[in-house]
């Protein structure tokens, strides 16, 4: 940092900022010397894949900071402005923290900001598009969640480690307790149409017609949520091309809301199935690159020979200034990968 430096941003290269945005959270930062970190938010701009659909998914929760007026305990690593002298006074550990063993930097910052009553804002004109990547696939996906899930493995502190274990227990229960319903929904509809084939009625078949019952809720339920998805999207393509009126303009129009509901149940139904997996490996590739966790901190770091994957997870830009054929691979093929790479990491780091 210049010693005459006032913040720190943190950006993702491949933010698509609007005209004026870092002056924005610039003057927030002056206006409230209380903000401990002013953030922002992706809007995720599906690519088409299912893959892509999982993520815009995955990210929604994010937007809930703009419903608690602009507080949030949610931090993007992707946009994270900070006082340049918490870094200078190295204030609540937030250097070391980093610097000894640290691998999640936005949760590691909010777990700081947490431990120590430190106010997380989020203001309005931080929403940023983020176009996915076309040839995102199923498998690259499934890397991204992966990194996400093995974020929770990591902590500074026991404040850390008590908020990530808590985030860990409730996502899984929470995320199967979201896709029990559907299974057991399916279950009933088949048992009905099996009745309903061989001519019985409910009575001569001795069942009652509740379960049915209890489907059409579900089906009520499911659609109050993606017309409550479709509406916060809205507003924030509302925002996006407020903010950015010489840009192309974002549309709904190319939102498969199907494919959305489809990536709920698909993300749910994975999300523990990762977080177990990272509980237990403590270790992942990401980009090339497998990290090791011991005791919550990087412990070891390998680097494989080759360069490393041509495209990162999400964005599909050249990592290495050579242009690489786009692969696709399969929901089954992905799956079956990840299945042996559990038990063979090293084979499949390169």
């Amino acid at each position: 940092m210049h010693k005459d430096s006032k913040y720190v941003l943190f950006l993702d290269d491949d933010v698509r900022l609007h005209p004026g945005s870092i002056g924005a959270l610039t003057a927030e930062m002056v206006k409230n010397p209380e903000i401990f970190i002013q953030t922002g938010y992706p809007l995720d701009l599906p690519s088409g894949s299912l893959g892509s659909y999982c993520i815009y998914e995955y990210h929604m929760p994010c937007s809930m900071g703009f419903a608690t007026g602009g507080r949030t305990f949610f931090l993007w690593g992707g946009c994270m402005m900070m006082h340049a002298d918490d870094f200078r006074q190295d204030r609540y550990g937030v250097v070391s923290g980093l610097r000894d063993g640290g691998y999640s930097d936005d949760m590691t910052l909010a777990a700081i900001a947490g431990a120590h009553k430190r106010l997380i804002t989020s203001p309005p004109v931080a929403v940023f598009p983020h176009p996915l990547a076309s040839d995102l696939s199923f498998g690259r996906y499934w890397n991204y969640l992966r990194k996400q899930t093995f974020v929770l493995e990591s902590y500074t502190s026991s404040v850390n480690w008590f908020m990530n274990r808590a985030l860990f227990t409730v996502h899984c229960y929470l995320s199967w307790g979201f896709v029990m319903p559907y299974i057991m929904s399916m279950i009933h509809i088949t048992a009905a149409l099996r009745i309903y084939i061989k001519g019985y009625t409910f009575d001569e078949a001795g069942i009652t017609s509740s379960g049915l019952g209890l489907v059409a809720i579900l089906a009520t339920c499911t659609l109050i949520e993606l017309l409550s998805m479709w509406n916060l999207t809205r507003i924030e393509v509302q925002l996006c091309n407020m903010l950015s009126p010489e840009a192309p303009r974002l549309s709904l129009a190319s939102y498969n809301w199907g494919l959305v509901f489809i990536a709920m149940v698909v993300d749910n139904f994975l999300y523990p199935i990762s977080a177990f997996r990272s509980h237990f490996t403590q270790s992942i590739n990401w980009s090339g690159i497998r990290y090791h966790l011991k005791d919550g901190k990087i412990s070891k770091i390998e680097r494989s020979r080759d360069s490393g994957p041509k495209y990162t997870d999400l964005g599909g830009k050249h990592l290495y200034g050579k242009k690489g054929a786009q692969t696709k691979v399969s929901f089954i093929g992905s799956l079956a990968r990840s299945l042996a790479q559990w038990h063979q990491p090293k084979k499949f780091d390169s």
